[in-house]
């Protein structure tokens, strides 16, 4: 399935956006305007802005206040795409090099800065007050969801709970923000705005946890990211932590052993991807996703049947058989 093709239904209107996004991310400064281009080529999927589109034209159709709820939440992305590559080190971003690899930390950070301000005083300027507490609320809970997992990371100690807590402010905030955000566009319903806030948290978990799954099945040429990156990085996500579970105590201390030194040791991730595969932490994880996908599909169950609707429906249904 192409994403294009579940998104038809507001194709012309993610062209729109894709000028007005361009525009506003013109800056007069040469440097910050020749970095903001090159953040342009790294676009991926635009998979936020989508949503804020495809549930503002479920509530009532597409307007202005849409275009820009969709431009805050990409500029926002954007930014914090940046800030987690200078975190990580990263030196690619969606299979070209990153901001902080061409340009070095400093710049990186403050072009994320620029973005992160661009999109505030932007809410600011048509007086998107309602936008601006959303976006400012999942600003905050990206931030706490990475920190946890930084200090999860250091203790390599993260139960399920933690686990599904982090990705649950680092992802699934501003996706189910782009969903609340583009039914607010459209109508003053709160149970509808709810319901999509609703689905688009569910969506969010299963996109991560299929995300984290793909880091043990994907292919490195699709995915734009080195197989085996989250154990060098020694990011314990859902299969890790399900197979350390079940697994004994000298188990344990060995798989524990390998990710403290996973950077030093890279060809010892391949062990801990078998362990995992042995210790049925890729199917228990496959299982949770697919429960926070039905949960997603059941959080809009009540809206009528629409071009917009089917598209949601075939995002979760995307996202749980996407390979990259």
């Amino acid at each position: 399935m192409n994403i294009k093709d579940v998104t038809a239904s507001v194709n012309d209107e993610i062209e729109i956006f894709k000028q007005r996004y361009k525009t506003v991310l013109y800056a007069h400064n040469t440097l910050v305007d020749k970095v903001t281009r090159y953040v342009l080529k790294q676009q991926g999927k635009q998979i936020r802005p989508v949503l804020v589109l495809l549930s503002a034209q479920l509530c009532g159709g597409v307007n202005e206040s849409s275009y820009r709820a969709a431009i805050m939440v990409e500029l926002l992305h954007s930014a914090t795409l940046i800030h987690d590559d200078v975190v990580d080190g990263a030196e690619m971003r969606r299979g070209i090099a990153s901001i902080n690899a061409l340009w070095k930390n400093k710049i990186s950070v403050l072009i994320g800065d620029y973005l992160l301000s661009r999109g505030l005083l932007y809410s600011l300027e048509f007086k998107d007050y309602g936008f601006l507490h959303m976006v400012s609320e999942a600003v905050r809970r990206m931030s706490e969801g990475e920190i946890l997992q930084i200090q999860k990371t250091r203790s390599l100690d993260i139960s399920e709970e933690d686990y599904l807590s982090v990705i649950s402010d680092k992802t699934a905030s501003l996706i189910s923000s782009a969903c609340a955000m583009g039914a607010m566009s459209s109508t003053t319903d709160e149970g509808r705005i709810a319901a999509l806030k609703s689905y688009g948290e569910s969506l969010g978990l299963a996109f991560q946890i299929r995300d984290d799954l793909l880091d043990y099945t994907g292919d490195s040429k699709k995915t734009g990211k080195e197989m085996g990156i989250d154990i060098k990085d020694k990011k314990i996500t859902l299969p890790l932590i399900y197979s350390l579970s079940h697994a004994s105590a000298s188990e344990q201390k060995k798989i524990r052993s390998i990710l403290k030194s996973a950077g030093k040791r890279a060809s010892k991730s391949g062990e801990v991807v078998e362990f995992v595969k042995n210790k049925g932490g890729l199917d228990y994880s496959a299982q949770v996703a697919e429960g926070f996908a039905a949960k997603a599909v059941s959080s809009i169950a009540s809206f009528e049947e629409s071009p917009a609707k089917r598209s949601l429906l075939q995002l979760v249904d995307y996202v749980m058989k996407r390979e990259s």
